[in-house]
């Protein structure tokens, strides 16, 4: 999701409205919810989101999760105030200076990663280290109106060393890491070597922003890396599996679909595009998103299929499709500029109507998003927080609230209302555009982030300035590389990866180098040969046919605001922080899984 700033086009398109469809923002919010009433959804939202931290702080914290029924806590992932993490920047948003600089504080006085556990690398990067990020950067950053004085990188530095111990997941043939790592000692020997699309798919953003930031390009290298390994494999009509052998390439699980274990391969693969501007994730998201509508798009539903023959073989929806349409606007919305500018010259009545049917989407969404607090308000709130509800029907309650609830539900729905009252918040008025993670973590498109990579030979790499000395860029390459006939390379990569791993200082695992050829189509630059399953290779030469592959593919992948609190409860805040920090870190706390 991207907070895109008015500009001339914008307010002549808004003027276009009004001569054409006599339709006025406020006129249209009136019809469903009112200016008034969004203001007060808005500060209802705001109590539900102080309702459930306050909860957490008061009962769970510096465990994990909230057990919301009972007034408890529970380490649910990691061991590593999950919640406080994944709250960071919506406290931020709510401009509550106060709770955001303790906490920050906190988690860089007492955090550390260096703990006997293993952790899921999907769930550990979307939540943990983005949560890290996304309060780093607007911590540092006077820009974001939330700078704290005192801060020296803290949560970067703590960022860094997660991911570090997140690397060795990514240590398999295929470049498609582990589901799981231990913190400590890597990837366990019996470590399932199976893993779901998603989990190896939706890392680009998180570890991208850590290379950039970091001017370290392997986190970024390693991802990337994962994308192309599961590309590779796609089948023929450019469908992914659901689940895959991270060793073999082989997938386990066939059913293509854009929702379980698949849905943020496809969300990804659009944002990193918008946020590092890198063209090669935007030709695999077209090529992906083409053979999705294609093949499961069953008006009105999406459905799933084989990814080879394209049967149907599960005809219903879920949940976790809910996404695709908010991908769908964020594509319109990569067309508004053209559009408005055609609009501006009166030539384009056919975008106007498309615009108009997006801007009353907008205004639904204030319906949806009303009905969306009253169930929650009915049916979820507990003594201290919200609770899952296992069966929407008989609204049965679960002792468990997810730290995404903070980070994603309430942020969203704060925002929604806040921006039909008219908005005032970092997102709205600072100088960047965001992207939004999976977890609903605020990333900007700042310079450093999001200036596009220049002469440096292989992909991932950030040159931050213009001192293009080749320790920054050409050493990392090994000497004599391999030139291919299309005139790409392919090589070893230097990398850095913590001690005692069991990578070497010179790994083929991200050894991909993009070459530089002057001329080609996006499909000759950026697609990817098909790397074929062994039953498939067989089943070809049997048939004497030859493998199909894309055509003329120049990359390899090598393997190897003011708050509802008093200042006394504030206080009272800090002396929560104090005292935790007395008791001792997060990896001394007893664990009561």
């Amino acid at each position: 999701m991207t907070a895109l700033k008015p500009s001339l086009p914008m307010l002549s398109f808004f003027l276009l409205l009004s001569l054409y469809s006599n339709t006025f923002i406020h006129t249209a919010l009136a019809d469903g919810v009112t200016p008034e009433e969004a203001k007060q959804l808005r500060d209802e939202v705001r109590e539900m989101f102080y309702h459930a931290f306050n909860g957490y702080m008061e009962h769970a914290f510096p465990l994990d999760e909230l057990r919301p029924q009972s007034c408890g806590g529970e380490d649910s992932l990691g061991g590593y105030a999950l919640t406080l993490i994944d709250s960071l920047d919506t406290l931020a948003l709510l401009g509550d200076r106060d709770r955001f600089a303790a906490s920050v504080e906190w988690i860089g006085k007492n955090l550390q990663f260096d703990i006997n556990k293993t952790v899921s690398v999907f769930e550990t990067t979307i939540r943990v280290l983005g949560g890290l990020l996304s309060a780093h950067l607007i911590a540092s950053d006077y820009a974001t109106g939330m700078k704290i004085p005192t801060y020296n990188n803290e949560l970067l530095n703590l960022a860094e060393d997660l991911a570090r111990r997140l690397l060795p997941a990514f240590d398999t043939p295929s470049g498609i890491p582990f589901g799981s790592v231990n913190l400590m000692h890597g990837v366990d020997e019996h470590e399932s070597k199976i893993t779901s699309t998603a989990g190896g798919g939706t890392l680009t953003l998180e570890f991208g922003v850590l290379s950039r930031l970091t001017k370290d390009p392997i986190f970024e290298q390693v991802t990337m890396n994962a994308v192309r390994g599961l590309w590779a494999r796609r089948s023929r009509l450019n469908l992914v599996g659901a689940h895959i052998n991270v060793f073999t390439g082989e997938w386990t699980q066939k059913d293509a679909g854009i929702g379980t274990s698949i849905d943020s391969f496809y969300e990804y693969l659009l944002k990193a595009y918008l946020l590092f501007g890198d063209e090669e994730y935007l030709f695999i998201f077209q090529e992906a998103y083409a053979a999705a509508m294609h093949y499961l798009y069953n008006d009105p539903w999406y459905v799933e299929v084989n990814m080879d023959s394209a049967a149907v073989v599960w005809p219903l929806f879920n949940s976790l499709q809910a996404f695709w349409p908010g991908l769908q606007r964020e594509i319109l919305i990569l067309q508004f500029e053209p559009i408005l500018l055609s609009l501006v010259c009166g030539k384009d009545m056919v975008s106007l109507q498309r615009a108009l049917i997006l801007l009353r989407s907008v205004f639904r969404y204030l319906d949806a998003g009303r009905d969306m607090v009253a169930s929650l308000q009915y049916s979820a709130r507990c003594p201290c927080g919200f609770c899952h509800i296992s069966d929407v029907e008989f609204h049965k309650q679960e002792d468990h609230m997810e730290s995404f609830f903070l980070a994603e539900t309430v942020k969203y729905l704060w925002l929604l209302f806040d921006l039909a009252v008219g908005p005032d918040n970092l997102v709205e008025n600072g100088p960047y555009k965001y992207i939004f993670s999976t977890e609903g973590h605020l990333l900007p498109a700042t310079p450093e982030i999001s200036l596009v990579r220049e002469h440096c030979s292989y992909f991932g790499a950030y040159c931050h300035t213009g001192n293009m000395q080749n320790e920054s860029c050409a050493s990392d390459v090994a000497s004599n590389p391999q030139e291919t006939n299309d005139g790409s390379l392919y090589g070893r990569v230097r990398t850095r990866f913590p001690s005692g791993s069991t990578f070497s200082d010179s790994t083929p695992i991200s050894g991909l180098i993009k070459g530089v050829c002057p001329g080609l189509t996006h499909g000759q630059k950026f697609g990817i040969s098909y790397v074929a399953s062994s039953h498939r290779a067989q089943e070809e030469s049997r048939n004497q046919r030859k493998p199909t592959v894309a055509e003329s593919h120049s990359l390899v992948v090598v393997p190897g605001q003011t708050s509802d609190y008093s200042p006394s409860e504030n206080k009272n805040y800090h002396e929560k922080f104090s005292e935790s920090s007395e008791r001792g870190s997060v990896s001394d706390t007893p664990q009561k899984r």
